[in-house]
């Protein structure tokens, strides 16, 4: 039955024809057996039980929470040894959103250590094997809720974006992921890792129930000031497919052939998939055109995000302590206790992370690397506010194509300009533009994505975008299928 969309199951379970209790039954059992094999989740639910159904599409149904959404009473670790015991006093806003519509949450899923990571490998349970391939990673940090929707586990689960932890795990698992405008979505209770890139968002197998989620999740709250009232936008019954006369872009210097000299078979395959879909646009009436943007601007998006995410989640993680929560360190003084604390809990990553942090945050660097970055970032938002004045989004291919080994062979030549094809999905945090990724067909039997990017509070158009996309092709409600590949 968890392989079915929402209004499948919506129906059936107003029809009688299953309960809740039997939908959540067979997620939970699905919890454990791709527990044993891909190792998604930091816990299980067991006692989750149905619900009484309800009118609510997303009544009665099971899903999955990212584990650095706060969970009153239940386990919420960031995927974090320093909060490896950590239970929540309060729920998160989103997560309480969905619980107001009668939605049931069956498990809490693995993430990059505070979701600072795009791999799924630095979970303080262990790495996230995609269920494609187990020897590949589902990308990160939402490893584990992108892993649940592609097995087929429910039909959604939670994810946080700051870089791009929804878009691109979504691409290597062969599923949708939606990060809506910046405020859409209260913030109230995920764990903060960069303020003003941090971004809820959802993973489903459909643009449709990628709508109906954010629908329920999205609203002004009074507990996140950054929030605004989005009471008029109604994502799901805006969706009709009808695109002609749209216009969308992409940018000459990331997806030009003649800008990878060295180009594989790998990344030639990704381009070509990506070029053949950007014919089915145009055969729905859609404007394409290829826009110039200097190089030069391009190729800083990777250090401005590591610039200003580092800066602010040193800052924002200064609480983690071990004195005012979290196992207590060793020591004959606070400051031991404290350095002991965070030595020993954060990961490696984590640690070189705030150590780049407090480094730009010194007052005799702030200059240098934290406002000089906080200037190129507005100098990328403006020239995509300026582009979105003349087209309707932002279309291009996700990463260089499918999902890279965990143990770190090389799948193809990484060119030294593959970088920002890598790291593009970082403007629409910059901006808090919504943002899509949806599947692309398959490269050696591992799904690829392709994305697109819009206008901020513009998601209604974007998402109709990506319905209209997903219709011409064959890869909506897909379930992953394992062993296709070596």
């Amino acid at each position: 039955m968890m392989d079915k969309s929402i209004k499948e199951l919506h129906e059936l379970l107003i029809n009688n024809k299953v309960s809740s209790d039997d939908l959540v039954k067979e997620a939970l059992a699905k919890s454990h057996t791709l527990q044993e094999k891909c190792n998604a989740f930091v816990t299980i639910l067991d006692d989750a039980k149905g619900v009484s159904v309800n009118d609510n599409l997303l009544s009665g149904i099971p899903y999955g929470i990212k584990d650095n959404y706060s969970t009153k009473g239940i386990l919420t670790t960031g995927s974090s040894n320093t909060l490896k015991d950590y239970v929540p006093f309060f729920t998160a806003t989103a997560v309480k959103n969905l619980e107001k519509c009668g939605a049931v949450p069956v498990n809490k899923t693995a993430l990059d250590e505070f979701g600072m990571g795009g791999t799924g490998t630095t979970c303080h349970t262990g790495n996230v094997l995609n269920p494609w391939n187990p020897k590949r990673m589902c990308g990160g940090s939402s490893a584990g809720s992108a892993c649940a929707v592609s097995a087929g586990v429910y039909p959604y689960a939670l994810g946080s974006d700051t870089g791009d932890s929804i878009r691109k795990p979504a691409a290597y698992c062969g599923i949708v992921g939606y990060k809506p405008t910046y405020g859409m979505i209260s913030r109230y209770g995920l764990f903060p890792f960069a303020s003003s890139l941090d971004h809820c968002g959802v993973l489903t197998r459909s643009v449709e129930d990628a709508a109906i989620v954010v629908d329920a999740m999205k609203g002004k709250d009074k507990k996140d000031l950054t929030s605004f009232d989005s009471s008029n936008i109604y994502l799901l019954n805006s969706l009709d497919g009808k695109v002609k006369g749209k216009k969308l872009f992409y940018i000459k210097e990331i997806v030009d052939f003649a800008n990878y000299p060295n180009i594989d078979d790998t990344l030639k395959k990704h381009l070509d998939n990506y070029f053949k879909t950007l014919d089915n646009l145009k055969s729905l009436g859609v404007t394409i055109d290829s826009v110039s943007i200097d190089k030069t601007l391009l190729q800083a998006i990777p250090s401005v995000y590591v610039c200003l995410s580092c800066a602010e989640a040193t800052s924002n993680m200064s609480n983690l302590t071990g004195i005012i929560f979290g196992p207590r360190g060793k020591g004959d003084n606070v400051m031991e206790m404290i350095k002991d604390h965070r030595t020993k809990g954060f990961s490696p990553l984590i640690k070189r992370r705030f150590v780049i942090g407090s480094y730009i945050l010194q007052k005799e660097n702030q200059e240098k690397y934290f406002v000089n970055a906080q200037r190129v970032r507005r100098l990328i938002v403006d020239k995509m506010k300026e582009l979105f004045k003349e087209y309707d989004g932002l279309i291009l291919p996700v990463g260089t194509g499918p999902a890279p080994y965990i143990d770190g062979s090389v799948d193809h030549v990484n060119n030294s300009d593959t970088s920002i094809l890598e790291e593009h999905l970082q403007i629409g945090n910059f901006g808090g533009f919504p943002s899509i990724t949806i599947p692309n067909g398959f490269i050696n039997n591992l799904p690829v994505g392709i994305n697109i990017t819009g206008n901020c509070y513009d998601d209604v158009n974007i998402l109709n975008i990506a319905y209209a996309l997903e219709g011409t092709m064959n890869y909506k409600g897909q379930i992953a299928k394992e062993g296709t590949n070596e």
